[in-house]
């Protein structure tokens, strides 16, 4: 894993949790032998407590570290918000 990955999942782990309704946090490089990535080497899945919790990440102070750093070391982001 890269350096920059590796300072992305510190950086979601130190600040992720702390914002209301964050349930979990996984992040990490692919680790499929499939080659099937489509260019993207790093992702990151945080599930949220409900649809208000996922309005209040965004905006909230916590989450800032994250996307700056994230967004200084990405030529490409692709964002998917699901439901259960």
């Amino acid at each position: 894993m890269g350096e920059h990955a590796a300072r992305a999942d510190d950086l979601c782990r130190e600040h992720l949790p702390r914002i209301d309704g964050v349930e979990s946090v996984h992040s990490g490089p692919s680790i499929s032998t499939e080659g099937k990535e489509g260019g993207f080497d790093w992702m990151l899945v945080v599930r949220f407590r409900d649809r208000e919790a996922l309005a209040g990440y965004l905006p909230h102070p916590e989450h800032r570290p994250v996307a700056d750093h994230i967004g200084a070391g990405s030529s490409n982001v692709v964002v998917f918000d699901v439901e259960d």
